[in-house]
């Protein structure tokens, strides 16, 4: 079993760094400042019962740097990766010492202006865009998927969602519709359940493949097990027919906007404000609850 991996978040952290100071990083405002992503990182690891600092790899560096990136700017994410870099260069050598970890681009900057849809804009979007088009903008709007998630849509029971602690027991209570489960490969390809209202899961159906294909979408490979617009092919088309319409876009990601929003109005009258967070959080597939407050604006 791995060194310390039930040990406290900030205990790891503070092994790993014991390990680096001094020899490898002299100063203590950088020490600091690892020791503190390393300790975010360790409770990402605990969230998803991945292990220990110890135990990670590059892979699931990578699993968690792109979650990182639609919460953080560019500087914190850059310093996340530096410190998980110098950690598996120099105390588990999992990297050799020029190997590095990719770039991962923060995201944050595009949530941040991001902005949701009413009701009455989004028809208007959908009666701008072909079929499934329109389809795919009412399953992100109802269900609060990404773009690039539509590309990995799987039914009920074909996918295990990944393991994390915590689960809301009251995770899609109080939706609005009757909803069949699926699954997405969300940020860093973390499996989550989706509702998906089942007159839209009906229609969801008609679009099924014999066989699932391999789509490529900004550089990732995708199995698609549905003829169904996604990923960056959705984005453009959706924002090209938001402009027609209303005269503007605001992205396809401003439809998880939507959602956070109106989930928080179908919740907020029965449970406390900490647990409509924790729900939504868990829904739209965010690490920490805190990121979701910036879909409520």
């Amino acid at each position: 079993m791995a060194r310390g991996i039930f040990a406290k978040s900030e205990s790891q952290a503070a092994s790993i760094m014991r390990e680096i100071q001094g020899d490898v990083i002299k100063s203590v405002g950088t020490v600091r400042n690892y020791e503190q992503a390393l300790k975010t990182c360790c409770d990402y690891l605990k969230e998803f019962k991945l292990g220990g600092l110890r135990d990670l790899t590059p892979e699931i560096a990578h699993q968690y740097l792109h979650n990182r990136s639609t919460e953080v700017a560019q500087s914190t994410l850059n310093m996340d990766r530096g410190a998980i870099q110098g950690m598996m260069q120099h105390v588990t050598h999992t990297l050799d010492k020029d190997e590095k970890l990719t770039v991962i681009k923060s995201e944050l900057t595009t949530i941040l202006n991001s902005r949701g849809y009413t009701p009455a804009q989004v028809d208007i979007i959908t009666s701008r865009q072909t079929a499934p088009h329109a389809l795919a903008t009412k399953i992100c709007h109802s269900s609060g998927l990404r773009a690039h998630e539509l590309l990995t849509l799987r039914s009920t029971g074909e996918v295990h969602p990944s393991l994390r602690e915590n689960i809301h027991a009251d995770k899609f209570s109080n939706l609005p519709n009757k909803s069949l489960i699926y699954t997405v490969d969300g940020k860093g390809g973390l499996i989550r359940e989706v509702a998906i209202p089942t007159y839209l899961a009906q229609q969801l159906e008609s679009y099924r493949r014999d066989t699932p294909i391999n789509v490529v979408d900004r550089g990732i490979n995708y199995q698609s097990y549905y003829k169904f617009p996604g990923g960056h092919r959705f984005s453009s088309a959706f924002s090209q027919a938001s402009k027609r319409g209303l005269g503007y876009s605001n992205g396809a990601h401003g439809l998880r906007h939507s959602y956070a929003q109106d989930r928080y109005e179908q919740l907020a009258n029965d449970y406390y404000r900490n647990d409509v967070m924790q729900i939504i959080s868990q829904e739209l597939g965010h690490f920490r609850p805190e990121i979701t407050e910036v879909y409520l604006r």
